[in-house]
């Protein structure tokens, strides 16, 4: 049986008065994941255990089956498997945003979404300042750091601190000084790069700071293959799902034009999905927009790239599976909820609905959060999905 993972990242959010009450899920227009749910079951999801970080590296890993008590070691050193980047027995993985500071307030965690050919420039241009010249480039504002130290640092990621003082939130207690060092050094060659000086001209924000945070050392996990016995692939515009699907041994497939923004190529992705359920017996598909909205607090964009993911991803997606002749089952949810009135991650319980051979409707007529409380699999722990999706 061909089993799929739709992984809509930060989908799931609260109530908000400018939707009338609604959610960004329950106002968006979404047919494809309403029939999937009112086809198939319903249930909501513990993706983040007790004490651990709200993240797309610690709920991910939950629902892939990687219990984070075990596996868990910091979201850098996932993003710098996706990244070729090897680690040896001493390092340690930072991840490091290209960020907006204005007036000592965190404006912008993404630098105004920075390309990555611009990040690339800029990142070239610090080189000389990092300790052992371990600085990499990756996608946007994401890219990584390799240090000796800093494991034991209190370092906050950069989205959870928006619109607030930076003064407050900067790495503290042991190992923090070099990373504080490192930061503040960037600072002069960012302001006055020619990449950021044509930015602010054309009335972006500029990457004008860089912020440490995410750090730990490689991580040791079983293979998917060794776990569930299944042949599986990731697709995914981020490093941290890269990273992920690295570790557990699936094959990462790279679709041209994966942005990891509301304009990613999601008929790329959907393509590379069914291209690899010829081969494969399990596929996981990320989307990144819906959580990007939410960090950015604009709601008009979360309802829009849910719908987009709803049309361009899960429906075609559906249709693929129903013409391909094979006996599938389709599990479909976000990671985590990014709220928009907190602009972060929290460790709400998320909905999911799986749909396909063997799967009873259990009278849930759409997908969200209210709904799926009503559904047949109740509140689960996310580590225990991919066998709910896999037991026949």
């Amino acid at each position: 049986m061909k089993l799929v993972v739709l992984l809509g990242d930060g989908m799931a959010d609260l109530p908000l008065a400018a939707l009338q009450g609604k959610t960004p899920l329950q106002a968006a227009k979404k047919p494809n994941i309403d029939r999937l749910a009112r086809l198939g079951q319903s249930g909501l999801a513990q993706t983040v255990p007790e004490g651990f970080p709200p993240g797309s590296d610690v709920a991910n890993l939950s629902v892939m089956g990687y219990a984070p008590t075990n596996h868990y070691t910091g979201r850098a050193p996932l993003e710098a498997a996706a990244m070729g980047v090897r680690l040896g027995e001493a390092d340690i993985a930072f991840r490091c945003n290209f960020v907006t500071v204005e007036g000592g307030i965190m404006k912008d965690y993404s630098a105004g979404h920075v390309t990555t050919e611009e990040g690339r420039e800029l990142i070239e241009a610090l080189l000389p300042i990092m300790p052992d010249r371990r600085l990499y480039a990756g996608v946007s504002y994401r890219n990584l750091l390799v240090l000796k130290t800093g494991a034991k640092a209190i370092c906050t990621p950069p989205h959870d601190i928006s619109d607030q003082p930076v003064a407050e939130h900067l790495p503290s207690g042991p190992d923090s000084e070099l990373l504080i060092k490192l930061m503040e050094a960037a600072e002069p060659i960012l302001a006055r790069h020619p990449v950021n000086e044509k930015r602010i001209a054309a009335g972006k924000r500029p990457a004008n700071a860089i912020w440490l945070w995410g750090q730990g050392p490689a991580p040791v996990m079983p293979s998917f293959a060794e776990k569930y016995g299944l042949k599986g692939a990731m697709i995914s515009a981020v490093d941290l799902l890269k990273g992920i699907g690295k570790y557990a041994g699936l094959e990462v497939i790279d679709v041209a034009g994966a942005t990891g923004n509301i304009d990613t190529n999601y008929e790329g992705k959907v393509q590379a999905t069914l291209e690899a359920l010829k081969r494969c017996d399990f596929v996981y598909l990320h989307i990144e927009a819906p959580d990007e909205a939410g960090h950015e607090g604009n709601i008009e964009l979360k309802v829009q790239a849910i719908e987009l993911f709803d049309e361009l991803v899960v429906g075609p997606v559906l249709e693929g599976l129903e013409k391909s002749g094979e006996d599938w089952r389709v599990l479909v949810m976000p990671d985590h909820a990014t709220p928009i009135s907190i602009k972060t991650h929290s460790r709400d319980p998320v909905p999911f609905a799986i749909m396909g051979k063997g799967i009873e409707p259990d009278g849930v007529e759409r997908f969200d959060e209210d709904a799926a409380k009503q559904g047949a699999y109740g509140l689960v722990e996310a580590t225990g999905l991919i066998r709910i999706l896999s037991v026949s």
